[in-house]
């Protein structure tokens, strides 16, 4: 994004653990991440220490003091209430994506790892964070079904000959807990499609995860965004669970280079329902809090799992 300075190296600056009273913002640039500063700050006693081995939540950590907004080293830290009734906290997020952030947000199924759709360097910060291959394709967050028409090349759409509007369909689950698996369109970023994987019976595709997070503050976010966001799933670093407390999920990615985490409160480890939308009829890869419809195929489990990997390593 242009005014935005992104680099490769770590920062150099070490910002004392406060916690800040909200005043007007700005931003600025530090080494390899992009940040808020505040005006005359009011220093207050630390209360988010790093614990990357705790797997609960302390009863310690669990608030800020308000308003909660927090600033450590160069990771800004939000709670915000999930009823979406505190979405005024948002607007210094949606800054910092604008200008290249990566960081973490809630969806209606798991937290995942954001950043703006045009932001080259950002994209591959954050395939680096999650140490994504190159030739993995990303998912996308859509606040509208023009969005998905944008990136992509769209639903099946019935033709007269017996087949089934399956956009029809569609429009009644989103938003929802669903993945669509789509063809991009030549408007999506080269570095979120791929051609392909090593895998044959994939080779050919170029294909992105679509989404319509049906979560208050995930489409208070895209509702302010001028382009979808490129999202993956926030699991552990070698462990293929699902991490669900954005405290932990700060304690333990922070240092990799995030920007800023949302909390949005501790969520259940239920991933969306990931259906293929590429083939001769909508097939079911991965069934999740999405249930099945009556339209859509199930894959038998030994090639779901294997089909997920390979399509969309990356879908929430």
């Amino acid at each position: 994004m242009a005014g935005a300075k992104l680099f490769g190296c770590e920062s150099t600056h070490s910002l004392f653990r406060h916690s800040f009273a909200v005043g007007p913002p700005r931003l600025v640039s530090y080494p390899g991440r992009i940040g808020l500063d505040y005006a005359k700050p009011k220093p207050r006693p630390s209360r988010l220490r790093v614990l990357a081995m705790a797997a609960k939540r302390s009863p310690k950590r669990l608030k800020y003091s308000a308003p909660r907004l927090s600033k450590v080293d160069d990771l800004v830290y939000v709670e915000v209430d999930p009823s979406g009734t505190e979405n005024w906290k948002l607007e210094p997020i949606i800054e910092l994506l604008n200008q290249g952030a990566v960081g973490v947000i809630p969806t209606d199924t798991v937290y995942a790892i954001v950043c703006h759709l045009k932001s080259h360097s950002a994209i591959e910060r954050l395939r680096r964070i999650k140490n994504i291959e190159p030739s993995k394709p990303l998912s996308i967050l859509c606040r509208s079904l023009r969005d998905i028409d944008t990136y992509t090349t769209g639903f099946p759409r019935g033709d007269g000959q017996g087949h089934a509007n399956i956009f029809r369909a569609v429009k009644h689950c989103l938003p929802g807990p669903y993945t669509f698996i789509l063809t991009a369109s030549k408007e999506l970023p080269k570095q979120c499609v791929r051609y392909g994987t090593t895998t044959a019976k994939f080779a050919a595709r170029k294909n992105v995860g679509v989404r319509m997070p049906d979560d208050a503050i995930c489409l208070a976010i895209l509702e302010k965004m001028d382009t979808p966001l490129i999202s993956t799933s926030v699991k552990w670093p070698k462990e293929n669970e699902w991490m669900i407390d954005p405290v932990v999920i700060a304690d333990i990615y922070g240092p990799e280079g995030l920007d800023f985490v949302i909390d949005g409160g501790v969520r259940v480890a239920d991933p969306s329902t990931v259906v293929d939308m590429t083939g001769a009829s909508p097939k079911i890869v991965r069934l999740g809090k999405g249930p099945k419809l009556h339209w859509m195929d199930a894959e038998d489990d030994d090639e779901s799992a294997v089909s997920v990997d390979e399509l969309i390593p990356s879908a929430t």
